[in-house]
């Protein structure tokens, strides 16, 4: 027998791994939060493991079963939201959907460009994005659950056709207070004397990897940094005076909080984002609104990156 989980209690354990606070889950997820300390804890019970570890400023942390619970549950929502989504488009008379996923911190005109391309040969296309880590991005492209997606730095893999088009910058966010602020550029040793808010490395293990060897190179000690998942986290702690974040650009220049300041970071500063799919896609859709989107950023698209793909030009 299939396990008996609702998936609103997949939804509310997600939201809280996002925020890592109860107060501000429930806030976003619309619900008092001994609303969701209940859902949070007849899950736990029925289940008979701890997802959670809980303080008495109702933050929260993930255990070693709630991070793997987590993972699995995002998976999950994302087969939930796409058996919906697939059902609609063929409801409304779309003959192909595209599935592309890009992370979180993608360039919103990257974005943009994904859902305003038109194919003469494919009148009634659909685009459905996805919103997830580097490695479970790759990992769904290979696993064909994806079409393609855009990833920061990917992997190495023979299965894999990458084409780099744009780059990804990484910006520090700093309390208007800091030393720094009143630099061009922030390097990794004006933050020193600091606690650091970084996102998991999970979440893309080369750019954590640069962040902590940069610093390594500086001669600073290792540090056990704040752990978030979304830039509005990165915000909030940092208004909180909680330390000082290191985000990628889009993300970090989109919004905005009061007494927080972002600059770029020279060191490490930038990294190249690819498109990604299955190299033995031969499917004409998929290469065609592939080449589509890659010509409005790769201006010369010349007859080696074409031949990347799986189809001639």
């Amino acid at each position: 027998m299939l396990p008996l989980v609702d998936v609103r209690h997949l939804y509310s354990v997600v939201i809280l791994a996002e925020e890592l606070n109860f107060t501000r889950a429930a806030h976003r997820l619309r619900i008092t939060q001994s609303a969701l300390s209940r859902q949070i804890n007849e899950l736990e019970t029925q289940h008979g493991f701890q997802l959670f570890n809980r303080d008495r400023k109702r933050a929260a942390q993930l255990s070693e079963a709630g991070r793997t619970f987590v993972q699995e549950a995002r998976l999950a929502l994302l087969h939930a939201d796409r058996a919906i989504h697939m059902a609609r488009a063929a409801h409304h008379g779309y003959e192909n959907v595209l599935l592309v996923g890009h992370e979180s911190h993608a360039d919103q005109t990257w974005v943009s460009a994904l859902l305003t391309i038109g194919l003469p040969l494919f009148p009634k296309l659909k685009v459905r994005l996805t919103t997830h880590f580097t490695m479970e991005l790759v990992r769904s492209v290979l696993a064909n659950e994806l079409h393609m997606a855009l990833v920061t730095v990917p992997p190495i893999d023979g299965k894999l056709t990458a084409v780099p088009f744009g780059e990804t910058q990484l910006y520090a966010v700093l309390p208007e207070s800091h030393s720094a602020v009143h630099h061009e550029q922030v390097r990794i040793r004006d933050l020193a004397s600091d606690e650091w808010i970084l996102f998991p490395r999970s979440v893309n293990a080369v750019i954590y990897d640069a962040i902590t060897e940069t610093a390594k190179k500086e001669g600073i000690p290792a540090k056990r940094a704040h752990e978030i998942i979304t830039a509005e986290q990165a915000f909030h702690l940092v208004s909180e005076r909680a330390g000082v974040a290191i985000f990628p650009k889009p993300s970090a220049l989109t919004l905005r909080a009061e007494g927080v300041v972002v600059l770029p970071l020279s060191d490490p500063s930038s990294f190249e984002t690819c498109l990604i799919m299955r190299r033995d896609d031969d499917s004409k859709l998929v290469n065609e609104f592939a080449r589509a989107f890659l010509r409005k950023y790769v201006r010369k698209l010349g007859p080696v990156r074409q031949m990347e793909l799986p189809l001639s030009a």
